[in-house]
């Protein structure tokens, strides 16, 4: 579909925000992807890119209702491995892992069908089946020794679910293999492999400790104790007036009760 040169422009504009701030930003992205949507709803690109930012956000149902207008727009199939991610984020497994079986799957490239098995794996986990997720994930392109852009996230997963069955050993190896494929370090795998070799990260600076480079005011600390012990002296000599004075209090009104008692005494007398 065609868009008038100004609409399209607009549309455009939308569209290159939403690519770059769906990682670092997908709220705002989304944000921008409902603009273009207003816009051209029509066009199968903005419905494609409003399901990724909804995806981002974790709007599933919204996503998956964007994935399928731009798939009934454009008769292809690239988009039914993260369609039947969603229905895994929506909670319904059993439906994902149809959908991995529909003849779709085998119209995918390598990339989409790797996709397809990783999101098979998952569903498969969301249904307590561990030992069904690492079957699932065995395959050539896990056996391969070539590094594809799928390599890393296969691997990962692999070693993950090794290590959610207690094969701890076999998790090592993996999450080894995993950080030799990830060279962008876009998985965890070298905290997950430091964590089973109960390596420990401690941050060499303490929360209470002085940076490095600040100054310390030595002789403001002295000030500061002087200052102390000017207010322990003061407290002492405030007790000492206080004990003081209520001894003279105490004295007055002994003195005064004698005097009483001898003025009683000589009226007894006279009497």
């Amino acid at each position: 579909m065609s868009l008038p040169k100004t609409l399209a422009e607009d549309v455009a504009r939308n569209l290159v925000m939403v690519a770059k701030l769906i990682d670092e930003d997908p709220e705002q992205a989304y944000a921008y992807s409902r603009i273009a949507l207003r816009l051209a709803s029509r066009v199968a690109a903005v419905r494609e890119a409003a399901g990724f930012a909804a995806y981002a956000t974790q709007k599933y149902a919204e996503a998956l209702a964007e994935f399928r207008a731009a798939r009934r727009m454009t008769g292809g199939v690239d988009l039914w491995p993260v369609m039947a991610d969603c229905e895994r984020g929506l909670g319904r497994p059993e439906r994902a892992m149809a959908m991995a079986g529909e003849p779709e799957v085998q119209k995918l490239d390598k990339a989409g069908q790797v996709e397809m098995r990783l999101v098979a794996a998952g569903a498969r986990r969301d249904m307590g089946q561990i030992e069904a997720a690492i079957v699932t994930l065995q395959s050539p392109e896990l056996a391969s020794n070539s590094v594809q852009p799928w390599t890393a996230r296969l691997r990962y997963a692999y070693a993950d679910a090794l290590l959610s069955a207690g094969r701890e050993d076999e998790a090592r190896e993996w999450f080894g293999k995993t950080i030799e494929a990830d060279k962008d370090g876009a998985t965890d795998a070298s905290d997950r492999l430091a964590e089973l070799d109960g390596v420990e990260f401690v941050d060499a600076m303490g929360e209470d400790e002085d940076e490095p480079g600040t100054p310390v005011d030595a002789d403001a600390d002295a000030d500061a104790d002087v200052d102390d012990d000017i207010e322990a002296d003061v407290e002492v000599d405030a007790d000492d007036d206080i004990i003081d004075e209520g001894e003279g209090e105490g004295a007055a009104e002994a003195a005064t009760a004698t005097d009483d008692k001898n003025s009683d005494k000589n009226s007894h007398d006279k009497g």
